[in-house]
């Protein structure tokens, strides 16, 4: 199996598929926008919400935390999620600054 050559591309170009690689999932998408929804911090009901399993969620939920997309909170036994705003905007600014790089001029193909 052959390694990824990471080094060969920019930190940018690094970082940006980083970014969009935490979001390549459907149950990570599922779970952001119940976030998004709710507008407010999520205590445990996302097993009830997408109908996966706890560790699955759970799995999915540390990936997300990692990339810094959401913050988590200890409420007792349960602990709370909700979107990271700082990061989330970080995360806009860079896919849309990579999507309007793109400017049509008529069929190339």
């Amino acid at each position: 199996m052959g390694l990824t050559k990471t080094e060969i591309f920019t930190e940018k170009q690094n970082k940006l598929a980083q970014m969009m690689k935490a979001l390549a999932h459907p149950a990570r998408i599922g779970i952001i926008q119940h976030l998004i929804r709710s507008q407010a911090c999520v205590c445990g009901d996302l097993v009830d919400e997408l109908g996966l399993a706890q560790a699955t969620i759970s799995q999915h939920l540390k990936e997300l935390k990692n990339a810094g997309l959401i913050k988590g909170t200890i409420e007792g036994t349960s602990v709370c999620y909700c979107i990271d705003e700082r990061t989330w905007k970080q995360y806009k600014k860079e896919i849309e600054a990579f999507f309007v790089t793109y400017d049509a001029r008529g069929n190339c193909c």
